[in-house]
């Protein structure tokens, strides 16, 4: 895919500029490019500041996934992203695990994920799951 092609499939606005072609299940823009499927911001993001570190992810300033918009893009930690905007209001305001088990601090652990970012985790699900498969595996033991 050329520069120009890339940029035909974006909506130049005053303030985002959109991506108008395929989206992904999110709402992320995507397109191929040497037969990978790439997203279209963290591509836009690459093609004026370089390549994007590994530990880190792009986060929309402006809050538009459509957009690619070199300017409304800037280079953050997972924890940074989801600690703002609708996604990390989202976490932040659940209470409870989805059992319905409250999130306490007796009963909540943290959980590090791909050994980049903190997870909330529910201990009394997590009882209940090692009970269930310590039994499982020992019916079936063959004596």
């Amino acid at each position: 895919m050329t520069l120009k092609r890339f940029w035909d499939k974006v909506l130049f606005t005053i303030d985002c500029w959109e991506w108008i072609a395929g989206k992904d299940k999110d709402g992320y823009g995507i397109f191929k490019l040497n037969y990978k499927v790439l997203k279209a911001y963290r591509y836009a993001y690459e093609l004026y500041n370089g390549k994007i570190p590994e530990d880190l992810e792009i986060d929309h300033i402006c809050e538009n996934r459509k957009c690619v918009n070199p300017a409304h893009l800037k280079v953050v930690t997972h924890q940074e992203n989801m600690s703002h905007g609708k996604i990390g209001d989202y976490f932040r305001k659940k209470t409870h695990c989805p059992l319905g088990h409250e999130y306490t601090k007796e009963n909540t652990y943290l959980y590090k994920v791909r050994n980049k970012y903190l997870v909330r985790k529910c201990r009394t699900c997590r009882k209940t799951r090692w009970r269930t498969r310590n039994v499982q595996t020992c019916t079936n033991i063959k004596i």
